[in-house]
């Protein structure tokens, strides 16, 4: 079960890890990872990249499917400790080539945002903020050694060697969901 919600925020992009940091809200019981990259193609390949869900398994560790239900739900299967889990997603905020914004609708409590910086004309910084909350004792200890942070930057160098290979999005959605 370690790394569950990891794998939800997950991934982005490419370059040169520029921050990285976790801290534990002790009031709350949930973990906080921050975390970027820069990706050495131009923003609007990296975030149209983002918005094709359905191929996160391509570059994100343990995930072996991701449905888009319709413009704002999708779902997740994903192997955890040899165990396979599922949950749903809700996007509740989306803006082309700016940021995606997530909050856990089933499942493991998480949400997050994963924003997109233009660098130059051919880099873009992804920067991703998630928090999320370890459920029974395997997760808290994963939680605890830092497991969960370090799947998120795997996460995160795997979209940047995925998009920096391809050099192009495998699909787009530009539409925009309002904050809500």
């Amino acid at each position: 079960m370690i790394g569950k919600i990891v794998t939800l925020a997950a991934v982005a992009a490419g370059g040169v890890m520029l921050s990285k940091k976790m801290k534990k809200n002790r009031d709350s019981g949930t973990s906080t990872i921050e975390d970027s990259i820069e990706v050495n193609v131009p923003i609007s390949t990296a975030y149209n990249q983002w918005t094709q869900f359905e191929d996160f398994p391509k570059f994100m560790k343990g995930v072996i499917e991701v449905r888009q239900l319709d413009d704002t739900h999708v779902h997740w299967r994903a192997e955890i400790g040899g165990k396979e889990e599922q949950w749903d997603a809700e996007i509740t905020e989306q803006i082309p080539d700016t940021r995606i914004a997530w909050r856990s609708t089933s499942g493991a409590k998480n949400e997050g945002i994963v924003k997109f910086y233009k660098i130059s004309d051919s880099v873009t910084r992804i920067v991703l903020q998630m928090d999320y909350g370890p459920k029974g004792f395997v997760e808290e200890v994963g939680d605890a050694l830092g497991i969960v942070k370090m799947r998120a930057s795997g996460d995160l160098k795997r979209f940047k060697d995925f998009i920096e290979n391809r050099g192009h999005e495998t699909g787009e959605w530009r539409g925009s969901v309002p904050q809500h």
